[in-house]
């Protein structure tokens, strides 16, 4: 095959790998816009220019969609279910560390790397299950949004839904003036998510030796049916689909150097900016199992799993004024940042797959419209306890999604003709492997357990 006609440094080593040479740039309106120091540079210098793209990345793994399940789990069980927030977390830092790898390398992301690698029937499948997941994980963060504003204003669900269409209006607007505004904006909703759950922790007064205990597994979570239920219901919530989509085109924003050194320290940069990040959203959903257990487990409230209700009971039951206030503040701050990010995700996969180019404001809208419409169907016909049930089933929905974005992502970065001097190492192949088959096989389990167990 011809080496790409892009007019940029050849990559012949890992160009003979696809079926398809590449043909453009992901997020082509913010690619290699921001400027990195040079090689001689100090590594902090350096590390704040590569500093950003984790912690849109982590934002996918403290949506709303992760609440319910955290919530369920530490009402329910207690600290037991921690190791699997800490486990699922571990597994989330390897995958990510392959989607940076695979985008700084290939000069792809991660759809645009299917789109080159299958046939066309088979990439038009793997685009639509995607789509259906990020049309899932919006889901998630309309309604998480819409419950925050209810909760908050006292609006009406309907109207929260309507509003954080919103977020259309605002990606566009501060993507125009720069992605560093976007990153700065998702830092400090971040802050603000931290501050808050800081607060629950110190408020809920935890058994601090019962949570260190938890941070280790027990055979338990296996061997008891209904934990091991909460406990994949975890795992599929915290490793998200669209990250591994989205994180492979954000890296490429950085105008690093285009040789093996200029990669080679893009990807340890990267890697280090993604796994602190995921240290931050591990904080944050260990901190909603750990508030759960310290204010509902062995006081009569183990039923808890809804969010609204988790509301209501947090002030009478921690005796703290703020804990009910401030937990809807994070849930909005939660939702707000999450559908900057999908809508980002859904952008990276309609041009990646399709390779179609649309104006922004027509992509974002299209993107929310598809997330947007469902939630507010179900809010006007059942209200509260339907979308709540509509959250339960957009991270089922994504859980089923989960492999097809995992198996392709291993595979493309353990290819020696794709990646050349940087395809996997052997251990970290067998690892992904690993981490790969558990996922698929503990969400095929809570797929059956969904819709087909008792």
């Amino acid at each position: 095959m011809p080496p790409s006609t892009i007019t940029e440094p050849k990559q012949p080593a890992t160009e003979t790998g696809w079926r398809h040479a590449r043909r453009g740039n992901s997020l082509s309106e913010v690619f290699a816009s921001i400027k990195v120091p040079p090689a001689d540079a100090s590594f902090w210098r350096k590390l704040m220019a590569f500093w950003g793209p984790g912690l849109l990345v982590a934002v996918g793994y403290m949506d709303p969609g992760n609440w319910a399940t955290d919530l369920a789990g530490g009402a329910r069980y207690g600290y037991t279910l921690l190791s699997v927030v800490l486990l699922s977390n571990l597994f989330a830092m390897l995958l990510q560390h392959l989607a940076a790898k695979l985008g700084i390398v290939t000069g792809r992301d991660l759809a645009q790397a299917c789109r080159d690698h299958y046939v066309r029937p088979i990439s038009l499948m793997l685009w639509a299950l995607c789509e259906i997941a990020i049309a899932a994980c919006d889901l998630a963060e309309v309604i998480g949004s819409a419950i925050a504003l209810k909760l908050l204003f006292g609006l009406p669900l309907a109207w929260g839904v309507v509003f954080t269409t919103l977020d259309v209006l605002v990606v566009l607007y501060f993507q125009n003036k720069g992605f560093r505004i976007i990153e700065s904006i998702v830092a400090g909703l971040i802050v603000l998510i931290f501050g808050c759950f800081l607060y629950e922790i110190i408020a809920s007064h935890p058994d601090w030796l019962a949570l260190g205990k938890g941070l280790v597994p027990r055979l338990e979570v296996v061997t008891n049916p209904q934990m091991l239920y909460v406990a994949i219901g975890i795992l599929g919530a915290t490793v998200m689909p669209h990250n591994l989509y989205l994180h492979s085109s954000i890296v490429q924003t950085r105008a690093f150097p285009q040789d093996e050194a200029g990669k080679r320290s893009a990807i340890k940069f990267a890697t280090i900016d993604s796994t602190v990040a995921l240290f931050l959203a591990f904080f944050v959903n260990a901190a909603i199992l750990v508030t759960a257990a310290a204010a509902f487990h062995g006081k009569g409230h183990e039923d808890v799993a809804d969010i609204a209700d988790a509301h209501k009971l947090l002030t009478p039951v921690l005796g703290a004024g703020a804990a009910s206030a401030l937990f809807a503040i994070a849930l909005l701050a939660s939702g707000q940042n999450s559908t900057l990010t999908g809508t980002l995700a859904g952008q990276i996969v309609m041009e990646g797959f399709l390779d179609l180019k649309l104006k922004p404001w027509v992509r974002r809208l299209i993107t929310r419209l598809i997330a947007v419409i469902p939630a507010l169907i179900v809010a006007l016909l059942y209200g509260e306890k339907g979308t709540g049930q509509l959250l339960v089933l957009s991270q089922v929905i994504l859980s089923f999604q989960l492999s097809f974005a995992v198996v392709p992502l291993v595979l493309f970065t353990s290819s020696k003709a794709k990646m050349g001097v940087f395809v996997n190492r052997p251990w970290v192949k067998m690892v992904a492997w690993v981490v790969s088959g558990i996922i698929i096989i503990l969400n095929v389990f809570l797929l059956w357990q969904t819709f087909f167990a008792g």
